[in-house]
């Protein structure tokens, strides 16, 4: 990923990909912890080859619909207890493709991970769709982002190719050393664990996918010049969608070479 911004309008439609936030339970603590202290934690993968999209950030594992997910699309479909695009809340979406970001999910996360996911295991969390005028990248994608506890016995690790390292962390821990400058987080990736943080187990954030339609957010990018870009998110005051639907930031402003919420790193965990 570039640490300037793009100023190139993209005028080609998002492809599809599916993403997985992939979660396990943290180790044991001796100390208590408090409300709101996650005690699980999310695997990034960083995107260290140049020849990759996203070079040298840390993101889910994840990328595009290919074709042969479509057939797998079709035996994941008598898998689900609920038909895949009623699952996912897209409205016009054929169950077909529906299931076969499913099967990308599942086949991303088994190529970048190793590990073996079954499509009743992904909970839909959020679709995030690139805006015409993407603040870091030159593509847009139609992303679907699924949650999935990692199986037990089962161990991630990263491929060595698209993704040189990894690491698990939890959403707070994380979005510190973004904000620390140790690792480089795209805007997905940082509301994504901005809106983790705001709860306190696996099962919590499984209740509130279950209960809730996946976020739909189309960011409105506000353009300064060359050196500067403020992304909104629905239920900020410039977002043409004025109701909230993602917990976190409704705003991130591009300062010294990286996306920041207005309120500093306070600013991550607002409601």
């Amino acid at each position: 990923m570039s640490n300037s911004l793009n100023t190139d309008t993209i005028n080609a439609p998002p492809r599809d990909a599916a993403t997985v936030v992939l979660l396990r339970d943290s180790l044991p603590v001796t100390e208590p912890t408090s409300a709101n202290t996650a005690v699980f934690e999310v695997l990034l993968l960083c995107r260290g080859n140049s020849k990759t999209v996203m070079n040298n950030a840390w993101v889910f594992p994840g990328g595009k619909l290919d074709e042969a997910d479509h057939d797998e699309g079709v035996s994941i479909a008598d898998t689900l207890a609920r038909p895949a695009q009623v699952l996912l809340h897209e409205p016009g979406l054929s169950s077909t493709r529906a299931a076969a970001l499913f099967a990308a999910a599942c086949r991303e996360t088994c190529e970048e991970t190793g590990v073996t996911l079954t499509a009743s295991q992904l909970h839909p969390w959020s679709r995030w769709v690139t805006p015409k005028d993407p603040a870091l990248m030159k593509k847009r994608f139609d992303a679907r982002f699924f949650l999935a506890r990692i199986p037990d016995g089962q161990t991630a690790t990263h491929d060595g190719v698209e993704a040189t390292d990894s690491t698990w962390l939890t959403p707070r821990a994380a979005l510190t050393a973004y904000y620390d400058r140790q690792i480089t987080l795209a805007p997905p990736q940082i509301m994504t664990l901005a809106s983790l943080s705001q709860h306190d187990s696996i099962e919590s954030c499984f209740d509130y996918a279950r209960n809730n339609d996946p976020h739909l957010i189309e960011p409105f990018v506000i353009k300064g010049d060359d050196r500067t870009r403020t992304l909104t998110y629905p239920g900020d005051k410039a977002h043409p969608q004025q109701q909230q639907t993602m917990p976190g930031p409704t705003r991130l402003v591009w300062q010294d070479g990286r996306f920041e919420p207005p309120g500093g790193f306070a600013g991550f965990f607002t409601n």
